[in-house]
């Protein structure tokens, strides 16, 4: 059920649906206090996804109060999926129109499975949507497809280009859990790239942020309700590290700090900005964000933590972040055979790198574009929202209002609902 509180919200942030916790390669169970991997994302759990199939071809999300088509349908360019918009009248609704990244993103679920994309098999496979409302296709080999080719299209260009000059837009991958800039050309040569396209329509204030600045090198944001270190910490650590260092943080009075979820920390990022057009993180200037020089020698800004892991078909070896600045792929050239590094999804997309490790094994990235791997990444924490903190045994909640306190005492400790101003 949706708070009073939480329906005051503009911007509600829907939990990420991950239950399950992960140690740096498998599932383990939900650690308790002080151990070894507390405070990821199944940990703290927020207003979970809720949706209603209102039998016409429509779903309303309960949480956001946005109304999405149900089914996709074919996949279409991006200029189809604008004209489309405006002769849409599923439901029998004429105010559709094409999702903003962060309005699409709001739909991802984080417990689904990466697939392997050079495999074929669904078979034991589960998507980053819940299908169980809304129509969903893997990639079909018989079209041309990877398992992996189920991008679903955004009305947000990126405002630089990707690769060698694209236009560029960013669309979720509800198929590999992940947010790409993607060219608008098909990078083949056969014409215009075509996507999945789901309409949305209600809640015009949804992703539109509204930042306090509360003088103590906090950030609040009036519309998520979430609270935000106006600072980031600096300096570059493996995914446990980011755990046990939010986990540990006191700052301004508080000691209830989290890393963010992905869903969480997605919802501060600006798609307005980025270092080639604004000089910048792809974050509000009202924030602090660490310049850092990029594996080409750039000056540029880093890829963030978030609490979530990126569970694949053969591992859990990675967890999800964010790129504040250029997302960096080693591409090679199919005529000359060189590698060159460039920004192959733009400055806000989501993608995964290892938890642990080095990333000079990894010397000329990877996955299909070269993923650039760091491993020792950034964080911005945060506090706030309505969560509830789950362990291993998790019988019962305690309220705990306005707490500076990370945990509350209670007959039942291993659960503790935090609900904040």
């Amino acid at each position: 059920m949706i708070t009073n509180a939480f329906c005051a919200l503009t911007y509600p942030i829907v939990d990420t649906a991950q239950n399950q916790a992960y140690d740096t390669a498998s599932e383990i169970e939900l650690p308790q206090l002080g151990a070894a991997f507390y405070g990821q994302d199944a940990q703290y759990q927020n207003q979970e996804p809720s949706y209603q199939d209102n039998g016409d071809g429509t779903v309303s999300d309960r949480v956001t109060g946005l109304m999405w088509t149900q089914d996709p349908g074919e996949k279409m360019s991006y200029k189809d999926a604008l004209r489309n918009a405006e002769t849409c009248r599923v439901g029998g609704y004429d105010d559709w129109r094409l999702p903003t990244i962060k309005e699409l993103y709001s739909l991802i679920q984080l417990n689904g499975i990466d697939p392997d994309p050079r495999s074929q098999s669904e078979l034991g496979l589960r998507p980053f949507i819940d299908e169980s409302v809304f129509k969903f296709n893997y990639g079909k080999a018989e079209n041309d497809e990877r398992i992996i080719d189920s991008q679903f299209a955004s009305s947000t260009k990126y405002v630089s280009t990707t690769m060698r000059g694209a236009e560029t837009l960013f669309g979720v991958n509800f198929a590999d859990g992940r947010i790409k800039g993607y060219g608008l050309q098909d990078p083949r040569g056969r014409g215009d790239k075509t996507f999945f396209v789901l309409y949305v329509r209600g809640n015009h204030d949804y992703g539109i942020n509204r930042f306090i600045d509360n003088g103590d090198g906090t950030i609040t944001d009036e519309a998520t309700g979430l609270t935000w270190m106006q600072s980031d910490s600096k300096v570059g650590m493996n995914w446990p590290s980011a755990l046990e260092y939010a986990e540990n943080l006191e700052f301004a009075g508080h000691s209830d700090w989290r890393l963010p979820n992905a869903k969480e920390l997605q919802s501060i990022i600006d798609y307005t900005r980025s270092p080639d057009t604004t000089h910048s993180a792809a974050i509000d200037p009202i924030f602090e964000a660490t310049p850092i020089i990029n594996e080409g020698g750039e000056t540029d800004f880093a890829h963030y933590w978030t609490s979530s892991t990126h569970a694949g078909a053969r591992s859990s070896a990675t967890a999800v972040y964010f790129a504040f600045g250029r997302a960096l792929g080693f591409m090679r050239d199919r005529r000359s055979g060189g590698i060159k590094l460039l920004d192959v999804h733009g400055a806000g997309s989501q993608r995964s790198d290892p938890k642990v490790g080095k990333a000079s094994d990894y010397p000329q990235g990877r996955g299909p574009q070269g993923d650039v791997i760091r491993i020792e990444n950034l964080v911005r924490c945060v506090r706030g929202g309505e969560v509830q903190i789950f362990t291993q045994d998790s019988p019962l909640d305690t309220a705990q209002t306005g707490a500076s306190s990370k945990r509350a005492p209670s007959e039942h400790p291993s659960i503790v609902k935090l609900s904040f101003e």
